[in-house]
């Protein structure tokens, strides 16, 4: 829209502020449908939508809360120029940090240096794509005022923001929360966004893990078998825990899942927040080694923490019909048999577990981004909401493979009652292998597979439904 205006509105004499000026009145009178005067946030939507198809869904609250002055839930024209002007202050400083040599052009070498300061690493051939989309003149390089013109009205101020779109998704939930967290962009922080964002995500991961807790207690059942010979189908297995304790037993031990959830986000998201901070120099973007070794140390810290209620929801889970009558007398009643040591057990093997898990995922999800760059990105790094869902998704599975049978070990430990059962972790491991062989370690695997797609298929849609109700877009 504004390339157009320099090109047609006004000859290449006219001096910047005439130009400034004349481009704001006409852009403002084409979002004011109804000549009004005001631009309100349904015209400053269809506006967006009409000019570019890259405006996010909800651009126009972001443009709106930022430049509507008087809180009117309207734009006059002087707010108007004055929202466009401060944005170009800003989008000027963006520019000027891509602009390494300070010639006025950004070429495919800033580009890709931009990029990869954010974890991602595109060719010179994507970075020329990047070049191309910007790049009105055909001079394979973009100047300032093709950048004005690209990112014109976009709420991004700065080249993190801009190049945001690639992020492990916050609302897979497949029953192990170790990932490596999700960044925050500024805007997010300062809007107070990010804690509702948390907030849908904590629930919709709530809503996923009960509708799954049947395939999980199933999964600690099955790890904890010792023999061979103990083997049942799955159906057997439901109908054995349905016999045992009545239909409801099917989600023992799903109260503490959930309720651990809260805590766990919080001490992760906080504690990476630091360790990024301690890992960077000079206020620069963590690479990809960074943010493994950071987000492994959120991930052992907050598990550290919320440790305890991992034993406890193993033996919920494994207990039978009224031996608990809840969290609170579950805990009580293993500090009083066996100790606080109780609430240690399979500590080490949890803690040895993140490593595999964040190192995989994390590998697994920049080696799939990497492709999609490379064969399937044209004009843009934004991969839309479907691939970034499928790659975390697959990333977050493989993790989890990999971690399965030190997660195994992990519940055998816990599941130890008696102190003739709690043996060291590297005994525990020969064990099972010179009884039970390599499978031993993957029991319980086919329920752990195949709670999966309904938990991102039901995380998913909650957390849509959520982000409407809480008024994310």
């Amino acid at each position: 829209m504004l390339r157009w205006l320099r090109g047609f509105v006004l000859p290449t004499a006219a001096c910047q502020s005439d130009y400034d000026r004349l481009a704001y009145e006409i852009l403002f009178e084409d979002l004011d449908r109804n000549g009004d005067g005001v631009v309100d946030i349904g015209e400053l939507r269809d506006g967006l939508r009409n000019w570019n198809s890259s405006f996010g869904n909800d651009s126009e609250k972001t443009i709106l809360h930022a430049a509507d002055a008087n809180a009117d839930a309207g734009l006059d024209f002087e707010e108007f120029v004055q929202y466009l002007q401060d944005h170009e202050k800003k989008m000027k400083l963006a520019f000027k940090s891509l602009d390494k040599n300070n010639d006025g052009m950004i070429d495919a070498s800033e580009i890709i240096a931009a990029v990869k300061s954010l974890g991602i690493h595109i060719s010179l051939s994507q970075a020329n794509d990047i070049l191309k989309s910007m790049d009105s003149d055909g001079s394979m390089t973009v100047d300032w005022d093709e950048w004005r013109d690209y990112f014109f009205l976009h709420p991004a101020k700065n080249i993190s923001e801009i190049l945001r779109f690639w992020k492990h998704s916050t609302i897979i939930d497949i029953g192990e929360s170790i990932s490596i967290p999700d960044e925050f962009t500024e805007q997010e922080k300062k809007s107070g966004q990010w804690w509702k964002r948390l907030v849908t995500a904590g629930i919709a991961s709530a809503i996923a893990r009960t509708c799954t807790a049947p395939l999980d207690r199933l999964k600690v059942m099955m790890q904890v078998r010792r023999s061979k010979t103990s083997k049942m189908g799955l159906v057997n297995e439901f109908k054995q825990m349905v016999k045992e304790g009545g239909f409801f037993s099917l989600w023992r031990g799903n109260g503490v899942n959930v309720f651990k959830i809260a805590p766990e986000t919080v001490l992760k998201i906080g504690a990476y927040e630091q360790y990024k901070k301690f890992l960077s120099f000079d206020d620069a973007n963590l690479g990809v080694l960074q943010r493994f070794i950071a987000g492994s140390m959120a991930g052992a810290t907050s598990q550290t923490c919320i440790y305890p209620m991992e034993v406890i929801k193993t033996r919920l889970i494994l207990g039978k019909t009224g031996e608990y009558s809840g969290i609170l007398d579950c805990g009580r009643k293993l500090l009083k048999t066996e100790g606080i040591q109780a609430f240690c057990k399979g500590y080490v093997p949890n803690l040895i577990g993140i490593v595999p898990y964040a190192g995989l995922d994390l590998a697994i999800f920049e080696l799939l981004k990497n492709y999609w760059l490379e064969h399937y990105s044209v004009n843009s790094v934004n991969p839309g909401i479907a691939i970034v869902l499928g790659f975390s998704t697959l990333s977050h599975t493989c993790g989890q493979l990999a971690s399965f049978p030190l997660n195994l070990v992990r519940t055998r430990m816990q599941a130890a009652i008696l102190e003739k059962e709690t043996i060291p972790m590297l005994q525990l491991i020969k064990e099972i292998y010179i009884k039970e062989g390599k499978k031993g370690f993957f029991r319980g695997l086919t329920p752990n597979i195949m709670k999966l797609l309904p938990a991102v298929g039901i995380g998913s849609v909650a957390h849509e439904l959520l982000k409407l109700l809480f008024g994310l877009t």
